[in-house]
C-alpha cells in the first residue's frame, strides 16, 4: 500500500512539474515571438526564393488510386 501511494504522488507531482514547464515554454515563446526582429538569414535560399502554389487538376498523376497511399 505504501509504494502504491509514493507511486501516485510522484506521478501526480511529476505532471504538474511537466504542464508547469511546457506552461513556461509557451510563455517564454508568446514573448519571444512579440518582440522578435529577423536578421533576414536564409538557411535554405534555393527553396525560399521560388514561388510556392498549389497543383492543378492536369498536373496531378491520376493513375495512383488514392486510397491506397
Amino acid at each position: 500500500m505504501d509504494q502504491s501511494a509514493v507511486f501516485l504522488a510522484a506521478s501526480i507531482l511529476i505532471m504538474m512539474g511537466l504542464i508547469v514547464i511546457v506552461a513556461g515554454a509557451v510563455l517564454i515563446n508568446n514573448i519571444i515571438h512579440k518582440y522578435w526582429k529577423s536578421f533576414g538569414w536564409k538557411f535554405f535560399p534555393m527553396w525560399m526564393d521560388q514561388p510556392q502554389r498549389f497543383a492543378e487538376s492536369h498536373e496531378v498523376d491520376k493513375s495512383v488510386d488514392p486510397k491506397l497511399k
